[in-house]
């Protein structure tokens, strides 16, 4: 028997894909980054994985139709601000539209010149590396070049499109 060479034709909705993904619990980040006028750029995704150790690789994905598309296809780097679970309010503002996404927050440039925002629970800097378009975003593989994590901070959870924290299972 030969296999299929494609995917059999979806039996769901988009609908229904969406909330099936959003049984996945994922952490929060903020990816961000500066255009060619240095202007900053940032938004909320939770679409980050770690690829390898040796070299240490990360992902995460944009849609095509998003805004800043331009901005991370052409950079050379963004900084990765994987959120802590006090920073449900920079999540929020970060995925909002026709907001100054910055006013009033705490960040710093990074090696690279990326924002990194204060407070996060870990930070990735990264070199953009490679892009793979697929479906209806690209894929962002980063380089890190350094990265920081803040000591005891509880991270951000987004499950069902709502926000927690974590509740450990067991005592350490």
């Amino acid at each position: 028997m030969t296999p299929p060479r494609r995917a059999a034709a979806p039996t769901f909705s988009s609908l229904q894909f969406r909330q099936a993904l959003g049984m996945f619990a994922t952490g929060v980040t903020v990816v961000t980054a500066r255009d060619a006028d240095g202007r900053l750029i940032g938004l909320t995704a939770n679409s980050f994985n770690s690829v390898s150790l040796e070299p240490p690789l990360v992902l995460w994905s944009l849609a095509l139709r998003a805004g800043s598309m331009p901005v991370f296809a052409r950079g050379s780097h963004y900084a990765i601000n994987i959120l802590a679970a006090d920073q449900v309010e920079l999540a929020e503002r970060f995925a909002s539209k026709n907001v100054d996404r910055f006013a009033g927050v705490a960040w710093r440039p990074g090696l690279a010149g990326a924002p990194v925002l204060e407070g996060a629970a870990a930070v990735f800097e990264c070199f953009n590396r490679s892009q793979y378009e697929e479906g209806d975003h690209v894929i962002f593989v980063g380089e890190v070049e350094h990265c920081t994590r803040r000591e005891g901070a509880s991270p951000l959870i987004f499950h069902g499109g709502r926000y927690y924290t974590e509740l450990p299972l067991s005592p350490d």
